[in-house]
C-alpha cells in the first residue's frame, strides 16, 4: 500500500464551506475551488521565519520535484513558478498540473509560494525563488493498494532527475519498500539531488508504530518527522532510529488548487513537515551548489535545534532552523559526509560553525601575545629615548648633556 501523508484538508478554520469549482475545474475534475481566505497568520512562518535567510538565498535557479498528487498553477502564489511535469496516472499522459485532492499544490506551496497577503495575513514558500516541478502519481491521501505503485513512483524519481534536471525531490508519501525504489533514490542521489521524504503518520498506530517507512528510512534519504506549534514532536508522527530531522507538521496552511483560497490541516501530517524540509534543501543549494547531497543533509541537522542529546527518534536533530542552516560557515578541509551517498545517523556531528570557533580563538591568542609584547617594549623604548638611541658602551664614553660623565 502507498499513500500521500495528509488528513483532512479542509477550508480554514471558521470559513464557510468550499465554493463550487469554476466551469474550467468542473470540466477537468482538477482540484476543490477554495475561495475561503486565512484566518491566521501561518505559525510555520513565524517560528521558522525562512524570509530572513532570503538576503543569502531564494532558491533561484533550483528545481524541486514534487512527487504527489499534481500540482495545479492557478494559484496566485504558485503562478509561473509551476513547470510542466508529468502524470503518470492519465493514460494520455499529462503535465502533471491537474490535481484532484489539493495535497501536492498545498506541499508546493509551502516550498516555494511567492509572499502573498491574505486577510491581512502574509503567506510565503520557505523557498520562493525555486521552480515546482509536478509528477502526479497518487490520486488523493487515501492507501492505494496498486501492485505496481512503488514502480510508479520510482519511475517519477528517474524522470524528475533525468528529463526535468531537478535539484531537489520532495516525496511526502510512504510506500512499501521495493529494490526498484531504492535503485532509483541511489541513482538521484548519485546525480547529486537531495532527496526528501517523509517520515510517516503511523505513530499512533501501535502496530506499525516504530517501524521503518519508505522511502524515508532508504540511505541517503533525509527523514523528516514533524512537530507542532510548541516544538513537540506530532503524536501521529513515525519514530524511529531513521528519523533525521523535524519540521512543522500539524495545523497547517497552504494554497488551494483552484479558487485562489487557502486549504487547512488541523491534524497532523508529516508530508508537510517534508515541503519545508525541501524548501530549506532549495535555499542551500542555491546558495551553494558545489554541495553534495550528504553535504545539504549534514548542514540541515548540525544547525537545527537540537534537543536533549543532540537527537531522538522522534524529532532526529531537532528543528530545522532556515537562517542558521544558510548562513553557517563550512570548513574549507571538511569532508564530504555525502561521498557514500548517506546521511549519518544518530551521531551528532561537529558544528558547521566550529571554523569560526576555531579562528575566533587563534585571532584572541595572537592578540594576547601582542599585548604582552608591547608591554615589555616599554622599558626598552624609554632606555632608547634618554641614549638618544645609541647605544649604551657610547652613551657612556660621550659627555652627558648636564656636563657629568
Amino acid at each position: 500500500m502507498a499513500a500521500l501523508l495528509a488528513v483532512g484538508l479542509v477550508a480554514p478554520a471558521g470559513a464557510p464551506a468550499a465554493a463550487t469549482p469554476s466551469s474550467r475545474y468542473a470540466a477537468a475534475r482538477c482540484g476543490p475551488s477554495v475561495t475561503d481566505a486565512l484566518s491566521a497568520a501561518p505559525w510555520p512562518l513565524t517560528r521558522l521565519r525562512p524570509d530572513l535567510a532570503w538576503p543569502l538565498s531564494t532558491g533561484v535557479g533550483v528545481r524541486v520535484a514534487v512527487v504527489d498528487s499534481g500540482v495545479s498553477a492557478d494559484h496566485p502564489t504558485l503562478a509561473g513558478k509551476v513547470l510542466p511535469g508529468r502524470d503518470l496516472l492519465s493514460g494520455s499522459g499529462g503535465d502533471g498540473q491537474c490535481d484532484e485532492n489539493g495535497h501536492g499544490t498545498l506541499i508546493a506551496g509551502i516550498i516555494a509560494g511567492r509572499e502573498a497577503v491574505s486577510a491581512g495575513f502574509r503567506f510565503y514558500g520557505v523557498a520562493p525563488g525555486a521552480e515546482i516541478v509536478p509528477v502526479r502519481v497518487l490520486r488523493d491521501q487515501r492507501r492505494s493498494e496498486e501492485a505496481d505503485l512503488s514502480g510508479r513512483i520510482a519511475e517519477a524519481i528517474r524522470w524528475a532527475v533525468a528529463d526535468a534536471d531537478a535539484d531537489v525531490v520532495n516525496l511526502s508519501l510512504t510506500t512499501p519498500p521495493t529494490q526498484q525504489l531504492q535503485a532509483a533514490i541511489a541513482h538521484a542521489i548519485a546525480r547529486r539531488v537531495v532527496v526528501v521524504a517523509a517520515a510517516g503518520n503511523t505513530g499512533e498506530s501501535g502496530v506499525e508504530a516504530g517501524q521503518p517507512t519508505f522511502p524515508a528510512a532508504y540511505p541517503g534519504v533525509i527523514a523528516v518527522a514533524g512537530v507542532n506549534a510548541a516544538d513537540a514532536h506530532v503524536q501521529s508522527s513515525t519514530s524511529g532510529d531513521f528519523v533525521d530531522v523535524a519540521a512543522p507538521g500539524e495545523r497547517i496552511a497552504g494554497p488551494a488548487a483552484a479558487g485562489g483560497g487557502y486549504l487547512f490541516t488541523a491534524e497532523g501530517g508529516t508530508s508537510f513537515a517534508t515541503g519545508y524540509v525541501s524548501g530549506l534543501a532549495a535555499l542551500i543549494r542555491a546558495y551553494d551548489p558545489t554541495l553534495s547531497p550528504g553535504q545539504v543533509a549534514d548542514r540541515i541537522t548540525q544547525t537545527a535545534d537540537h534537543p536533549d542529546g543532540l537527537w531522538n527518534s522522534q524529532v532526529g536533530h531537532g528543528l530545522i532552523n532556515p537562517v542558521r542552516a544558510v548562513g553557517a560557515l563550512r570548513p574549507a578541509d571538511a569532508p564530504d559526509p555525502g561521498a557514500a551517498g548517506s546521511v549519518s545517523r544518530p551521531v551528532a556531528r561537529p558544528s558547521p560553525l566550529r571554523a569560526v570557533s576555531v579562528a575566533s580563538g587563534v585571532i584572541a591568542v595572537v592578540g594576547v601575545a601582542l599585548a604582552l609584547l608591547l608591554l615589555a617594549s616599554v622599558p626598552v623604548i624609554r632606555r632608547g629615548r634618554r641614549r638618544g638611541w645609541r647605544t649604551a658602551r657610547k652613551a657612556a664614553a660621550e659627555p652627558s648633556r648636564t656636563g657629568r660623565q
